[in-house]
């Protein structure tokens, strides 16, 4: 399933930044290790930052989900940046979102954050928790108060702020510390002398208690674990904690009602004081328990018998039941399944050591312009895809072109008959003046070229490599042929292309799919038609409009031809018209463009075209010229498409890849495949053209369609 890790990292990713802000994060290492932890349980994992942008990227990597498909949850680590509460924030905007996720819910949360809330409603349970004062500045009345006691913000973790005092002027100084560089009220409690625990929770229903863990005070029943502690030198940490069975039992017992009274969810960390006579005290609950690999909460679930990666797991899973009453896990835990590792897994794994790689390649290959016109560019981005696939073992055949750049087919079979034939335009219309060069955002990856052909020759190049290490490689025969003139409807390659599918089973196309994981089953045939007039009576100057009206007239009536018509489109491009009333001159010519979808609905425009122009024709005021026809047939989606789309989109479900049918009203080199044979386009990188010539991707596609098309070209 898609899980989505958030995290905070740029804290600056706000509107404003105002009221009290985070001092806790996550180490980055450990929050890419809870993310290994997942994808090696099979899952589709992206690491996402909670800062103001985290809708629209939760949107990009999770969308609504369709009738029928697996929805996707969030694994929350994101501690949040700043204000009250922080702990809510994301889990709020999930709960608004629709989007289910791991960990407790907002209001339990906001109750476990706030101590005091705690621990009144821990004694309205009955469940032993110290005596406590709460103050909201240092000058107020500190008669009541009983020494020793250890001071606290009210609403932090990680005992921030956290000092045992023993008298009134030390108090008042740490309520004035507090109540200052916290900005809210500071805690009093009654200090417990004695030995410190903790026990870890997992589960709802039941709630699963992990072996007390005793923190090493080293013999001090005055000692404590601070905030340095925990974060440069952490203490000793004892498990299972040298306890009776009976006080250990009893722990995890209160432990258990602790979380249940604060409705917590999915897991959590209580800490314990043991006083000198073995008396239980709560302190408080942590309903976001540090994951960090020196932590807590770790180590008693290894002494539970967890390894870190089947913790994360299972913490995704009773999540997961909690919302659906079934579980996602998707593979066993590797000790539990033999130490193998599934394929996908093993290819996912790869993808994500080279990503760094993969786009910095695809940078070169953007960066090169290729319009089709360039040879020399064309040509040069043509070597770097070719060193590519040579260092793979494929052999290439030269197909020299003058006009455009040479046609290249490469294969990694000896014979001519092959698996899959992938085909790979790279050329383009954009001419280098206009041309938009790499950028990348943490999202999406941009330039031109890069949605329509270039991001889909980086996932073909990766998916090999990906196939190579799992050495899966040399058991397909793979064609692939690199085109040159795509832009000018396959002018040269078409032969090429009818030749070398022929000798496949099964074509694939890479063009760039649709945001929501559009494949294209069907494209649009394309046809390009000129009408060209000009003035031949030139004695009368009210020829000059004359001609210009029916010139404008006969564009509109060809245009009008596909008006309401779902089959086709018409539309003028390259219009241009001249006149002078003086000199007595007055000519046009416009291109039309056709798309259609079936040869019937060409053959009855084009008799509609004609029809338009004959009656232009009889005019003896000017003269007028009509030409052109079809430039690729359309692509019908057959049996035989269908049926190569029901396995690709059984490989995509397993790997939680969505995929959907696409039409394509734009044609393409597959179009001159024949319709007999199974074809599938649109297997490159999900994104959209932007506005002037740019073009964007999802960056985390770039990974799921590498993934998908190796498994597609390994069956």
């Amino acid at each position: 399933m898609k899980v989505a890790i958030i995290y905070n990292k740029d804290i600056q990713g706000v509107i404003n930044t105002f009221g009290m802000q985070n001092k806790e994060f996550y180490n980055e290492k450990t929050v890419k290790k809870v993310a290994s932890s997942l994808e090696n349980a099979g899952h589709n994992v992206a690491i996402l930052d909670g800062n103001k942008q985290i809708i629209e990227r939760l949107e990009n990597f999770m969308p609504r989900v369709l009738e029928g498909e697996q929805m996707g949850m969030v694994f929350n680590m994101a501690y949040g940046i700043q204000g009250e509460s922080r702990y809510t924030h994301i889990p709020s905007m999930l709960e608004m979102l629709g989007l289910p996720y791991v960990g407790s819910s907002p209001s339990g949360h906001a109750l476990a954050l706030d101590k005091v809330l705690t621990k009144i409603i821990w004694k309205n349970n009955n469940l032993p928790t110290p005596d406590f004062w709460v103050f909201n500045s240092a000058d107020e009345d500190l008669s009541t108060v009983e020494y020793p006691v250890i001071v606290k913000p009210k609403m932090e973790s990680v005992s921030f702020g956290l000092k045992v005092v023993y008298n009134d002027n030390d108090l008042r100084e740490a309520i004035d510390f507090i109540v200052n560089e916290f900005d809210q009220q500071a805690l009093v409690e009654q200090f417990i002398r004695g030995r410190e625990f903790c026990v870890g929770l997992l589960g709802n229903s039941p709630v699963e208690t992990f072996p007390v863990l005793e923190i090493d005070l080293e013999g001090d029943p005055d000692g404590i674990q601070t905030v340095d502690d925990k974060k440069h030198k952490p203490r000793r940490k004892i498990c299972p904690a040298k306890l009776s069975p009976e006080l250990a039992e009893k722990m995890q017992k209160i432990s258990i009602e602790a979380f249940k009274a604060l409705n917590l969810r999915d897991f959590a960390r209580v800490d314990i004081r043991l006083d000198e006579d073995e008396n239980i005290y709560l302190l408080e609950i942590n309903s976001m328990a540090s994951m960090g690999q020196t932590g807590s909460y770790p180590a008693a679930a290894k002494v539970a018998g967890y390894s870190y990666e089947s913790m994360v797991t299972r913490m995704l899973d009773v999540a997961s039941v909690r919302y659906f009453a079934n579980s996602l896990m998707t593979q066993l835990p590797d000790e539990l399944n033999g130490g193998k590792v599934s394929q996908p897994v093993r290819i996912r794994s790869f993808l994500k050591t080279r990503q760094q790689q993969s786009e910095k390649f695809l940078k070169k290959l953007v960066d090169t312009n290729t319009h089709v016109r360039n040879v020399d560019g064309v040509n040069m981005c043509s070597e770097l895809i070719s060193k590519e696939l040579s260092h793979l073992g494929f052999t290439h055949e030269v197909y020299p072109q003058l006009e455009v750049g040479n046609i290249l087919y490469f294969t990694n079979s000896f014979s001519k008959e092959i698996d899959y034939l992938i085909l790979m335009p790279i050329d383009n219309h954009v001419k280098l003046a206009e041309q938009e060069n790499y950028s990348e955002h943490e999202q999406y990856l941009a330039g031109t070229g890069i949605w329509e052909n270039k991001g889909g020759i980086s996932t073909v190049i990766s998916a090999l490599q990906a196939l190579r290490f799992i050495r899966s490689l040399k058991k397909v025969k793979i064609g692939i042929l690199l085109t040159t003139d795509s832009t000018i409807d396959g002018k040269y390659a078409k032969s090429i292309i009818q030749q070398k599918a022929g000798q496949a089973k099964k074509i694939v196309g890479l063009s760039g799919s649709t945001k929501d994981g559009g494949l294209i089953l069907s494209r649009s045939g394309s046809a390009i038609y000129r009408i060209d007039t000009k003035l031949v009576k030139k004695d009368v100057s009210e020829n000059i409009s004359l001609t210009a009206l029916n010139f404008n007239k006969t564009l509109v009536n060809v245009t009008d031809i596909s008006r309401n018509d779902s089959e086709s489109l018409i539309a003028p491009f390259d219009i241009l018209f001249k006149s002078n009333i003086f000199k007595r001159y007055a000519y046009g010519s416009a291109g039309i463009s056709v798309r259609y979808n079936s040869q019937e609905e060409l053959e009855l425009i084009e008799q509609k075209i004609k029809k338009i122009v004959i009656q232009q024709k009889r005019s003896k005021i000017y003269q007028i010229q009509f030409e052109g026809g079809q430039k690729r047939p359309a692509m019908a989606q057959t049996p035989d498409i269908e049926n190569f789309y029901h396995e690709i989109s059984k490989l995509a479900k397993k790997i939680d890849v969505r995929v959907s049918k696409n039409h394509r009203w734009s044609s393409s080199d597959i179009c001159h495949i024949h319709k007999s044979m199974p074809k599938i386009d649109g297997l490159g990188p999900n994104g959209e053209f932007m506005p002037s010539n740019n073009e964007r991707i999802l960056r985390h596609s770039l990974i799921e369609r590498a993934l998908l098309l190796a498994l597609i070209l390994n069956t």
